[in-house]
Parts: structure tokens; C-alpha cells; sequence
């Protein structure tokens, strides 16, 4: 493999991690301004990856390069440092380009409900649908393909505490 290939495979990786760490942001500044004024929640989100290579679990950081087939396991963990809890807590993980997300890998902490976006983030839903065209001419809406799906929401229906933890993850596969 070239070095030219290398550093543009290792792309989605950085962009991933500044979307991830971006969005999350934004929603964590949003609890921030609705909060209390008796309280303040302060959710701090990080986001670690790790990629199965040689039966071993490489931390992302330390993968110069990811390869077609691999499966790279993002955690984003989110933690209230604050003294109020944050009400209706969400946080998105985005799929890039290039990869594509394992079907049934999202897991989350407590009591959160996952939605998908397969329109880089403008609507979500539990299981998105797309219009398909019958053989006689007419339309229906048919489950999207996972390869479609561009971001996976969060959403945790109790509040994350003051000094509350909570932890999402899902995998993805490099095209």
C-alpha cells in the first residue's frame, strides 16, 4: 500500500472523532442552557475507537492505517461533572464515508433509544425507510439498507445525574 493510501484511509478516522466530539458538544451545550439556574450540568464527551487486528483490539490512536474489511468499535462516553442533571440527553456517532455500520452493533447504557439518520442528520428514526419502486409502477416504503445509514442518535429517556457516566457504542465496517 502506498503512503498516499494510507494517510487517506486514516482520514475518516480523524473526521469521525471531530464529528463525533462535535456533535455530542452541541447537544451537551444545549442541556447546559436549559438547565436550572439553582444547577448547571457539565457533560464532558470523549470518544474512544479500537479496531480488531490479529485477534488483538488496537487502540484507533495507534492504527496508522485501517484496511478494507476491518471493524472499528467506537465508544462515546459521556460524564456530568456538573451539580444538576441533564434532562433528555442525546448524542449522535457518526458513520463516514468509506465505512459502513454493523447491523445490531449499538449498545448503550440505561435507558436509551437508538434512531438512525440516512440523510447526514436532518431527521432520524427507529428504523429509517426509503421509497421503493414496485413492477407495477407504484411506490412503497421499504426498511433502508444499513449502508445508507450516515448517523445513530442516542437518546436516554432518564436524565444523565450529576456525576453520571453513561457510555453508547456501535461498530462499523471499513468498505
Amino acid at each position: 500500500m502506498t503512503k498516499l493510501k494510507k494517510n487517506f484511509r486514516a482520514l475518516p478516522l480523524v473526521a469521525l472523532s471531530l464529528l463525533v466530539l462535535g456533535g455530542a458538544a452541541a447537544l451537551a451545550q444545549r442541556q447546559l442552557r436549559s438547565a436550572a439556574p439553582s444547577g448547571r450540568p457539565v457533560v464532558k464527551v470523549s470518544l474512544s475507537g479500537t479496531v480488531l487486528r490479529e485477534q488483538t483490539r488496537l487502540p484507533i490512536e495507534k492504527a496508522t492505517t485501517v484496511n478494507p474489511g476491518e471493524i472499528l468499535d467506537w465508544t462515546i462516553t459521556s460524564e456530568n461533572d456538573g451539580n444538576a442533571a441533564a434532562h433528555d440527553y442525546k448524542t449522535i456517532g457518526q458513520i463516514p464515508k468509506g465505512t459502513m455500520l454493523v447491523a445490531g452493533s449499538t449498545t448503550a447504557d440505561g435507558s436509551a433509544n437508538v434512531a438512525y439518520s440516512i440523510d447526514n442528520g436532518k431527521t432520524f428514526s427507529a428504523q429509517p425507510t426509503i421509497e421503493e419502486k414496485q413492477a407495477d409502477g407504484s411506490t412503497k416504503q421499504v426498511p433502508a439498507p444499513v449502508s445508507m445509514y450516515t448517523q445513530i442518535r442516542y437518546e436516554w429517556a432518564d436524565p444523565l445525574t450529576e456525576g453520571g457516566k453513561l457510555q453508547a457504542s456501535y461498530k462499523v465496517r471499513v468498505k
